[in-house]
Parts: structure tokens; C-alpha cells; sequence
């Protein structure tokens, strides 16, 4: 029952996170195009007011779920190594934990990115993960 509880959990906070990561590269970066320069920011500004509320706890929220879902289903490393499904796994992991990281710096520690400002990298990493999570199974 904790599997099911902290997986649903987990799906939400990712739902989120990558839903702003939609949201905002597929809908806020071509609001530019319609309004000046003035009034996209105070739309854009507006819409982050609230994304910096849950966006961020739902990116740690969403690792830390994920990384004890890791721990219940990664199973033991046989004499011929990785599974495919752990190393798809382990791929998701590592791509899910930089975003956590890259996260958790930026917003808790105010340390911003040097490289990949904008948002489109976490995006393709999101996607990644989606795709990921699919053909883990097969």
C-alpha cells in the first residue's frame, strides 16, 4: 500500500512540474509574438508568481518519491549485469536527479545556472523521462 501511495504521489508532483515545463515552453514562449515587450512580462511574471509556489516543492517532492520507488523496484544486479530495465531505470534516475538538483539550487540556494538558462533542457529531459518510463517495460 506505501508503493501505491508514494507511486501516486510521485506521478503527481512529476505531472506538475512537467506540466509548467509545457506550459512554458510551448505556450508562454510564443505569447511574446503577441504582446509587447512591457506586457509579456507582466503576463509571464503574473503566471510565475504562482509557479514559484508549487512548482519547486513538486520537483523535490517528485524526486525524493522517485528515488525511494528506485529502492523498491531496481532489484538485485545479476552475474551478467544491468537488466535493460535497470539501465533505462538508472538513466531516468540520473536525468530525474539533475533536475532535482539543478532545481534545488536555483530556487533554494539561489545559484543559478552557468550553462542552459533556459528551459528547454529540462524539457527534453521531462520528455526523456516519459519515454523512458515507457519502454522500461517492455
Amino acid at each position: 500500500m506505501t508503493f501505491v501511495l508514494i507511486k501516486t504521489i510521485h506521478i503527481f508532483a512529476a505531472f506538475i512540474y512537467g506540466g509548467f515545463l509545457i506550459t512554458d515552453n510551448l505556450f508562454l514562449a510564443k505569447i511574446k509574438k503577441s504582446f509587447d515587450e512591457e506586457e509579456h512580462t507582466k503576463i509571464r511574471e503574473s503566471f510565475m508568481k504562482y509557479v514559484r509556489k508549487v512548482v519547486p516543492p513538486s520537483l523535490i517532492v517528485a524526486v525524493l518519491t522517485g528515488l525511494y520507488l528506485i529502492t523498491q523496484v531496481y532489484g538485485p544486479i545479476g552475474e551478467e549485469g544491468l537488466t535493460r530495465f535497470q539501465m533505462l531505470l538508472s538513466l531516468k534516475a540520473f536525468l530525474g536527479i539533475w533536475l532535482g538538483l539543478r532545481g534545488f539550487l536555483q530556487v533554494y540556494l539561489k545559484i543559478q545556472p552557468l550553462v542552459f538558462k533556459s528551459h528547454v533542457l529540462p524539457f527534453a529531459f521531462v520528455i526523456t523521462i516519459i519515454f523512458l518510463s515507457q519502454f522500461m517495460y517492455i
